[in-house]
């Protein structure tokens, strides 16, 4: 059985998010939350986040599964939205400033 979370909108670049979560996939959801835990990154607190609904997410289709035994099946970090923004640039001209967002995606089984 699986469960799976979503997380949508994520005001940081996919580029520095699958850094972290590069970190943390296949672990134990208790070993990974403790690494994220320890991890000075602003990407390391939305996967701490996105990992633990997941694991709501499992207890609650299955009430009697062991929490200890439930790993990160698939945890993958795609492209959201991006966000267009104008920096204004010498002789009235504006340069493009592209504000990259990202969508979690973790998948946890027993």
């Amino acid at each position: 059985m699986e469960a799976k979370a979503v997380s949508n909108f994520l005001m940081i670049s996919p580029r520095k998010l699958r850094l972290v979560a590069d970190e943390v996939r296949g672990y134990l959801v208790d070993d990974a939350i403790s690494i994220l835990k320890n991890m000075p990154k602003k990407g390391a607190r939305l996967l701490e986040k996105a990992i633990l609904s997941a694991k709501a997410n499992y207890m609650n289709l299955n009430p009697n599964a062991n929490e200890s035994q439930i790993y990160i099946k698939k945890l993958y970090v795609d492209q959201g939205p991006i966000l267009k923004r104008y920096r204004p640039r010498a002789r009235g001209r504006a340069f493009r400033r592209l504000k990259r967002t990202s969508k979690i995606t973790v998948v946890v089984s027993e």
